[in-house]
């Protein structure tokens, strides 16, 4: 099977158009933080050929605030490829103005409403005991 696991956690109390945001934004991360994780081209059955993603499965969890923040704490202690989405990044408009709304948050009590995580599969288990899967 696979060596890695990969898991987005997204925060539970936002609105469904907020977390599908989320998700994509942290899928993003995920695939420029691990690019030896990408799967090949797809080419349909007339030759077209179309993007790739990445090779293994992204589990989706959800998660309070508490919990994003736990498995934060616990993917940095395990040194874990994080990708954090911060509430102020919800009113942003670009990049470098989210990279700046995310440099301005308390390190020790981030904001967050989306964590991807990936790493050894035992690892990222441990960083994300307890949280349930998405609904």
């Amino acid at each position: 099977m696979f060596d890695t696991k990969v898991a987005l956690i997204i925060r539970d109390d936002l609105a469904v158009w907020q977390r599908l945001n989320v998700a994509a934004f942290l899928a993003t991360g995920i695939a420029s933080a691990a690019p030896d994780a990408m799967g090949e081209p797809y080419i349909d059955g007339k030759g077209n050929r179309y993007g790739n993603m990445l090779g293994q499965p992204m589990l989706a969890f959800e998660a309070d605030l508490h919990g994003l923040q736990a498995a934060h704490r616990k993917g940095l202690e395990r040194e874990l490829t994080l990708i954090p989405y911060v509430q102020a990044m919800f009113s942003t408009g670009c990049d470098e103005d989210n990279r700046q709304a995310f440099l301005a948050e308390d390190a020790d009590s981030l904001n967050l409403v989306g964590l991807a995580i990936r790493g050894p599969k035992k690892a990222v288990d441990k960083a994300i005991k307890g949280l349930q899967l998405h609904k």
